[in-house]
């Protein structure tokens, strides 16, 4: 299995994370400047347009990215607090895939200061499709970063569900 990891604004995927991924298959983990590379979505399409992912998995500004990516490689995605409504940096939004049927799995940490979780529920009430299988995992204890333990189980229950 190919998964797409891609990591927050100022952030990089750590080892410990790697390692957790790592037990689910084969890790592609792009450095993404995303203050100079407005279009990142498209940049890493490019990059591995010859590689098939089966998953994707992304975290505040890759969570954003994620999300379209999932869209258009139909692959499912796991999203920690995405980016969706707004970005401290500009990014070009593509156009939604109305008919993407891809599943997807959002992990919004309720005290998240960075990305505010009623943005996030906000934008996905208004973008729904009817197509996408969306699963939602409120966690009242988590704020912008993911703590290990949270990592490790949500990796386990999308593995599981794809």
């Amino acid at each position: 299995m190919n998964i797409l990891y891609l990591h927050g604004l100022e952030s990089k995927l750590n080892e410990a994370k790697r390692v957790r991924l790592q037990k689910y298959g084969k890790v592609f983990a792009p450095n993404i400047d995303y203050h100079n590379i407005p279009n990142a979505i498209e940049w890493v399409l490019g990059k591995y347009a010859d590689t098939k992912f089966d998953a994707v998995v992304g975290s505040s500004m890759g969570g954003f990215a994620g999300y379209y990516i999932s869209d258009k490689l139909d692959v499912p995605a796991l999203l920690f607090n995405p980016a969706l409504k707004t970005r401290s940096t500009f990014q070009q939004v593509p156009e939604i895939n109305r008919n993407s049927s891809a599943f997807k799995q959002l992990v919004i940490g309720q005290r998240d200061p960075v990305v505010k979780p009623a943005d996030t529920l906000n934008f996905l009430g208004e973008h729904l499709n009817g197509q996408t299988d969306l699963h939602l995992h409120l966690r009242p204890e988590m704020e912008h970063r993911v703590p290990l333990d949270c990592f490790e189980q949500e990796l386990k229950t999308f593995f599981k569900r794809i």
